[in-house]
């Protein structure tokens, strides 16, 4: 048998330590992060976008967001006053603004009445209004430019799981793949905990990544930056292209629902924007394929989807109308499963993922170690020789020890102790019926 770790410590309140900085909404000093933030462009030329797709955003923002002064739009658009000026003007010489006022020196305008007929047309076609976005190009050199330098030892990767029990064989096998972020599999039965493994993998990470909030793509906008997967980081932003946001490297964790339209660029008819594929959006961090084999989309589909980006790490994705273009597939791939890898993939694929670690059931003293640290967490006390009770469970009913068990346990005598209204303790008796519950009538081995 091999050794593995305990789940579930994190909601018992034991603190997680990162080699990353610390995840507080840390200010992060401009000397860091502040040389892969490009400058501010000042002309429209240096901005990358062609002045049709400007012209169409300024309208946008003035009919959608209300903006009604240079100074409110080019903050809003994340554009150099300079270059809101010149749309301003262009705008104004074709008779779709006038002018109100002024504040200060900034002009107060509205929409005429043709403006707001021309910027209701161009709502139609698309309603994005957020940061103007940055060329296709200038994304791809960004995240070339970002690839993740990993250098870690085995003490360093023990504190970055320091909430699990780990084993050096491991954290020996994982060591390698993380410095050379090669693609993995993690397999083994269930319960052994490959998912929480999976989950603290982006630890080892100790940089941000410096990435556009939208992408334009033959004037098609897709918007990148998601608040659920990309963790923004404050930053001194003086004199930087505000169309570039500072985050944590991302991870995106998919499990049994994804499907083959989560692969590839999908249009939102009803803003006209893009959203990318879960894979664009992991870029220069990790994605995780939980319970790999039970999606919707067969593990041969998949693996052909993506035989080439592993590969040579790049993508092709496409426009609804067939525009195909490149970008880079720099996202380390990590595939958690209950089955064999030699079962979902063939020689071919399984020679482009070289890392395949088996995480197992564990040995009598690590399920101790883990049963003590569930007891602590979930502020138990547990008589005399509750341990070797509940392994000796675990052994007639379930075949072998996961590190699963402990937590799975605790959780339902605390629910049983909270229905009786009864002090929190774990006894013998307790374990009984705990197991009696969580393994009901299954024969032993099967207990999934």
């Amino acid at each position: 048998m091999s050794t593995g770790f305990v789940m579930g410590t994190s909601e018992s309140g034991v603190p997680t330590p990162l080699l990353a900085s610390d995840r507080n909404g840390e200010y992060v000093a401009r000397s860091n992060i502040r040389r892969l933030l490009p400058d501010a462009p000042m002309t429209q030329e240096q901005s990358g976008i062609s002045s049709a797709l400007i012209e169409d955003l300024f309208l946008r923002h003035v009919h959608l967001k209300r903006c009604n002064t240079i100074g409110a739009l080019s903050e809003s658009m994340g554009l150099a006053y300079p270059i809101v000026e010149r749309v301003f003007r262009d705008v104004r010489n074709q008779r779709l603004l006038e002018v109100s006022g002024m504040v200060g020196d900034d002009y107060v305008f509205a929409l005429t009445g043709a403006g707001r007929t021309m910027a209701a047309e161009r709502c139609r076609m698309c309603q994005y209004a957020g940061p103007a976005p940055v060329s296709l190009r200038a994304y791809n050199q960004a995240i070339l430019d970002q690839r993740p330098q990993v250098t870690v030892n085995r003490a360093a990767l023990r504190l970055a799981f320091g909430d699990l029990v780990v084993t050096d064989r491991i954290l020996d096998q994982l060591g390698p793949a993380l410095v050379a972020q090669n693609s993995m599999f993690l397999y083994g039965p269930a319960g052994t905990g490959k998912t929480s493994l999976a989950e603290r993998l982006l630890r080892v990470y100790g940089d941000q990544l410096v990435m556009p909030y939208a992408v334009e793509v033959d004037n098609q906008i897709i918007i990148l930056f998601d608040p659920a997967v990309h963790e923004r980081v404050q930053v001194d932003m003086e004199d930087a292209d505000p169309r570039w946001v500072v985050c944590h490297r991302p991870c995106v964790i998919v499990g049994g629902e994804l499907v083959p339209s989560m692969l590839e660029l999908r249009r939102d008819d009803s803003s006209g924007t893009y959203a990318p594929p879960v894979q664009m959006k992991a870029n220069g961090g990790m994605l995780v394929i939980d319970d790999f084999g039970r999606q919707l989309i067969s593990p041969r589909d998949l693996l052909n989807r993506w035989i080439v980006p592993l590969d040579r790490r790049v993508d092709y994705l496409s426009l609804n109308y067939g525009v195909r273009f490149q970008i880079p597939f720099e996202c380390m791939i990590v595939f958690a499963t209950n089955l064999e890898p030699s079962e979902l993939a063939d020689e071919a694929f399984l020679r482009r993922i070289p890392n395949k670690i088996l995480v197992d059931a564990i040995a009598p003293d690590v399920f101790d170690e883990i049963f003590r640290r569930v007891l602590a967490g979930f502020k138990m006390t547990g008589e005399e020789g509750v341990s070797e009770h509940l392994r000796k469970l675990c052994m007639e009913r379930g075949g072998d020890l996961r590190p699963c068990y402990p937590r799975d346990m605790c959780r339902i005598i605390r629910a049983v102790k909270t229905y009786e209204q009864e002090p929190l303790g774990v006894s013998r008796g307790d374990l009984e019926r705990a197991v009696e519950l969580f393994f009901g009538t299954m024969e032993a081995g099967h207990s999934n």
